[in-house]
Order: structure tokens, then sequence, then C-alpha cells
């Protein structure tokens, strides 16, 4: 029986999301597990008259390429991959992992030479999405483990999945229309500006934004949304962050992050909980030791942290920056293998201030939008 919610579901992101238009060519990438919600992609990409393709991605494989493959064959990445990556219009990655867990006994070495090999696939694919040439869109389908991670039963964390997504089941495509137009409100403000300080536990620090731009995140890429970021200048960060969520990449959870920025570069870094993967981590490229996001979480239907940072990100009340790689849209000319989002709470006592004036107190904004 066909779940009418992953019906609106593809039907919010071929429509809105990636905006699928006759001929596109369309790569439907996706676990296994999310075959239901697969299909319904492929079906609404049909039926707007694009030529969808479907590439079935098995996990197990993937853990079995990191323990036994060479470093040659885990750092090699498909031809056929970057051919896709070079020419089709559209690519929707659909996430629904089995076991979060299923890394968790891979060297780090491993998963710095994996995610090398993916560099050049990642940043033709970031390249042309700048440039207006691609849309990509990316979403999780619910499954056991997400739910354990989330602290949910399954039904339980399903309803939490779709509700984040669309909001408003009768007319999504229209809420995140709505939630567009109150954002570019915050991205028209900050339009501009130069210089941002964050303040809060454990945090001071300072980044110039100067001639960069500001990205108003509405349901495009990310399924479910709600931020707005950008690429600070590469050298301008100065300073020290907590982060008070558990930072996790390739399916490594590290706790009690601590950095300490001088001249933008990560100069010192600790953590509770796994401390020698996140030094591994930083050491993977030149690039990893400097940030290519800065964010504001701006959902304030996601309240709960879920071990995913596709939700937690999104956490209205926080602010987000991802070592390594930026996105050429907002300026950002840092390259590097990883994308690491870590996230930072501010609903006690933090302050974001911009060219010194008061945005954004204990989670919320203090400007009239």
């Amino acid at each position: 029986m066909r779940d009418m919610r992953n019906v609106k579901l593809a039907e919010l992101m071929v429509l809105h999301s990636a905006s699928v238009k006759k001929e596109d060519k369309v790569l439907i990438y996706g676990d296994t597990a999310a075959e239901p919600l697969i299909r319904e992609l492929y079906l609404k990409s049909l039926e707007v008259g694009s030529f969808p393709v479907v590439v079935p991605m098995f996990r197990e494989l993937q853990r079995l390429q990191l323990m036994h493959g060479s470093d040659e064959q885990i750092s090699s990445f498909p031809d056929f991959m970057e051919m896709i990556g070079e020419t089709y219009d559209v690519i929707f990655f659909v996430y629904a992992e089995e076991n979060t867990q299923l890394l968790n006994q891979v060297p780090p070495e491993k998963v710095a030479a994996y995610s090398r090999g993916r560099q050049k696939f990642s940043q033709t694919m970031l390249g042309r999405t700048a440039r207006g040439e691609m849309r990509w869109s990316l979403v999780h389908y619910p499954t056991q483990a997400y739910a354990q991670d989330a602290g949910m039963s399954l039904p339980e964390y399903a309803d939490f999945l779709y509700q984040a997504c669309m909001p408003d089941l009768d007319d999504p495509i229209g809420y995140w229309q709505g939630v567009s137009a109150y954002q570019s409100k915050i991205v028209d403000w900050l339009r501009g500006k130069k210089r941002v300080h964050v303040t809060g536990k454990e945090t001071d620090l300072r980044l110039s934004v100067e001639g960069r731009t500001f990205i108003n995140c509405d349901c495009r890429n990310n399924v479910p949304d709600g931020e707005v970021f950008t690429g600070p200048v590469e050298d301008s960060l100065e300073g020290q962050v907590y982060y008070s969520y558990p930072a996790i990449f390739r399916g490594r959870e590290v706790t009690g992050v601590r950095l300490w920025f001088e001249k933008g570069k990560v100069v010192k870094a600790t953590a509770e909980k796994n401390e020698d993967y996140l030094l591994r981590m930083l050491d993977t490229d030149e690039g990893a030791r400097r940030v290519g996001e800065f964010a504001i979480g701006t959902n304030d239907g996601i309240q709960q942290f879920t071990h995913q940072i596709l939700f937690d990100e999104k956490i209205g009340g926080s602010f987000h920056m991802a070592l390594g790689n930026g996105y050429p849209e907002t300026g950002s000319v840092n390259q590097s293998a990883i994308h690491w989002d870590m996230i930072c709470d501010l609903r006690d006592g933090g302050e974001i201030r911009v060219d010194d004036e008061l945005l954004y107190q204990n989670g919320k904004f203090v400007i009239d939008f």
C-alpha cells in the first residue's frame, strides 16, 4: 500500500526542491531501504517528462571496501558517477541507513582517503550548482536505526520526519514558499554586512563575511530545511567555540568539541570523546582546518537532537559551522575532502552581533523582519 506521505514528499522534492523539468536527466541515488520513497520520486519524475535513473546504495559494500580495500581501491570513484556529476541536471540523494554504527571500526585514515576520493565529484557538483547548471536535493527516509539514535520508536520517528519535511501536509510547497519569503528578509538584512561576533558558553568567535553571500535555505538542497548560511572569509576566524551537541561524521560521534582559531585556521582542538578521530579528520587536507560554512538554524519545529545532521543543523536557536569544503555560491573558496557540520546551542545566553548590532539573542532574532 502506498504511503501518501511519500507521495506528497516526492511531489515536494520534484516540483519545488529540484524543480524537475521535462527532458531533465535525473539521478535518484539512495539506500535500498528507502525503496518506497525512491519509487515515488521515480514516478513523479516520469510524470513531469524527465528521464530518471536509479542507482541503489548498499551500505555493507561500502564497509567492505573501507575495511578490505587497498588505498587505491578506497580512494577510487566510479567513472559513470563522474559523468553524472558533469552532465546530469538533477540528483536526488535518499538516505536510509539501517545501521548508523556500521563504519565505527574503520580506521580514521581510511575514512579520510574515502572522502578524498570523492572530492572531485563534490567539487564538480557544487560548481555546477553555483552556476545554475545542476539542482540537487537530499532527504532521509525513516529507519529503525535513525529512530533508535533519536530515542524514538519507528512510528514516532516517521511522524517526526514527515512533520519536519511537511509541516503543512495539505500544502507543503506553499508552506516552504512562506518560509522562503521570511528568510529572504533575513538575507536582505545581512547583505553587505562585514563582521560577525558570536558569544555563548565557552564561545567567543569573530569572523568576516565581507563580500560574501548569505543563502536562503528554503527546502531546495535539504529536505527539510530552515537556515541561512554563508562561507566566511577563510583567514578571518579568531577566537574559540564550544559545540554543545555531538559532532558526527561518517558515522563516528565526537562529543565536547572545542576549537581555537587563529587567522582562520584551527590551531588547537580537543574533544571529550573520540578526540583522536577529530584530530585525524582535521589533518585530511589543508582545507580541513578552515571553515567553509557559517549558518544560523531557523526551524523552530525541530527542537530535539536526533544524531542526524540533516535535521540537527536546522534546530531553531542554534548556529553551526562546517569545517572543510565551502559552497562556491557564497563566495567561499575553501576546498577540502570533508564538510563537517558542528552545532552550538545559543538558547541559553548566546548572542550574535553583526557589525556591532545585536541580531540574535537566546536563540531568537531580535531584529523585526
